[in-house]
């Protein structure tokens, strides 16, 4: 039978909704808010999830709408709404939910209504991540018109500037949809020509050309002699100049063939404000991948990221993808708490230039008083420094402060100013 995830935060709701379903014989797990439906998802994925839209922390709808963000939307979803959420659950379905069910819930309504999402058409994996969760930036949406110009017609490219998720998320792009997928580096013996005629109109992808052994290389020299006879886009990526593999004693002869149509990753340093978006992706995918436990980022991390990007300096084109998710992933390994703060990435960043607090004390302590005695405060220091300035002459002070000396007899006084008699005859 299923395994069937309820979320809702009133719990006798989920007991009821939990004990019906088991009855049935189905394998039931709950949850009371979006957090941990997230990690029960990450834990295991659901056949069924059926979810509250309104919950105190985050409501029903938000979680949705991320999970189709993150292509973590791989299970049928059943939105659960009281009467005056119904619109609500209506629209989740266009948002990617398979059906609503209006509380109270009918018993036969619950059941009927199980049956049929179980049968859903979204049971079974559902397309990868591509560059399409992005595309509303401009940075992305230009990077994917140059990879589709460039596939158009050619049967190899080359990915420079980075490896690991986001050449993934360029080779997603353009693979064809239900067509074969070939990782070339999970290939560990000799590639046939039986494999290739199984992958053709496919894509073979290589996710780092640096790592590729000496078998592997040959198994790429043939697919690349062969790609146009079968359809295949070989895609590959590299995080270094050419120049390296030349050094280690590649056919150079492969290397003109898969470098012939080249796409360059956008210079992070020059698109920050896309940072925090980026972050979050990757750090949802290596979620997704069994490669993190649950974490996400705090608003001030990513804001900081995105106003104090480590990265090298700009003529390093190199890498610098390289470095970003070299980052997110010490910091989801090694953060203690769910969330991921400034400190933590002040921990693996000592130069990342956080912005402290850098007053004096003596300021610190003024700025915990309440507002009539900080004035008060402020103003006696105030006076204070003009009479050290003008060595105690009171028409200079005056003067500088701009009011009259009636008016400023009297605020010293309230201020408890000692006047000696020089002054005052001054």
């Amino acid at each position: 039978m299923a395994d069937i995830l309820i979320v809702d935060d009133e719990v006798g709701i989920r007991e009821l909704l939990s004990e019906i379903l088991s009855d049935e014989g189905h394998s039931v797990r709950q949850a009371e808010n979006a957090n941990e439906a997230r990690e029960a998802r990450i834990e295991r994925v659901p056949d069924l999830v059926l979810l509250d839209i309104w919950m105190p922390d985050t409501d029903g709808v938000t979680l949705l709408k991320e999970w189709n963000a993150n292509g973590q939307l791989t299970m049928p979803v059943v939105m659960m709404s009281g009467h005056g959420t119904i619109d609500s659950a209506v629209e989740a379905t266009r948002l990617g939910a398979v059906d609503f069910l209006e509380k109270p819930i009918a018993l036969q309504k619950l059941l009927a209504t199980a049956q049929k999402a179980l049968k859903h058409d979204r049971i079974g994996q559902r397309p990868p991540v591509t560059l399409d969760v992005l595309s509303h930036t401009n940075m992305f949406r230009d990077l994917k018109k140059r990879l589709e110009q460039s596939a158009v017609r050619s049967h190899a490219l080359l990915i420079k500037g980075g490896v690991g998720l986001i050449a993934e998320l360029c080779a997603r792009t353009l693979h064809r949809p239900r067509s074969p997928w070939l990782n070339l580096r999970e290939t560990t013996g000799t590639l046939s020509q039986e494999t290739l005629q199984k992958t053709a109109g496919g894509l073979i992808y290589v996710g780092d050309l640096a790592a590729l052994g000496k078998l592997q290389q040959m198994n790429l020299a043939f697919a690349l002699d062969r790609a146009t006879r079968y359809n295949i886009l070989v895609i590959a990526a590299i995080a270094q100049p050419l120049d390296a593999l030349a050094e280690k004693a590649w056919d150079l002869h492969t290397l003109r063939r898969i470098s012939e149509v080249v796409v360059f990753l956008p210079d992070l340093l020059q698109n920050s404000s896309d940072l925090p978006e980026i972050c979050s992706l990757f750090l949802n995918l290596m979620i997704e991948r069994g490669e993190s436990p649950m974490r996400h980022f705090s608003s001030a991390a990513l804001n900081l990221i995105r106003t104090n990007w480590p990265g090298r300096d700009a003529s390093a084109i190199f890498s610098l993808w390289d470095d970003l998710q070299a980052l997110i992933r010490s910091l989801a390994l090694s953060t203690l708490d769910e969330e991921i703060g400034e400190e933590d990435l002040a921990r693996l960043v000592p130069n990342l230039g956080i912005q402290r607090n850098a007053l004096p004390a003596e300021l610190e302590n003024l700025f915990a008083l309440p507002l009539r005695e900080a004035r008060d405060d402020f103003e006696k220091r105030y006076f204070e420094h003009l009479l050290r300035c003008e060595r105690g002459n009171m028409t200079r002070v005056s003067e500088h402060s701009g009011l009259e000396r009636t008016h400023l007899y009297r605020k010293m006084k309230q201020l408890g100013i000692a006047v000696g008699r020089r002054h005052e005859a001054d």
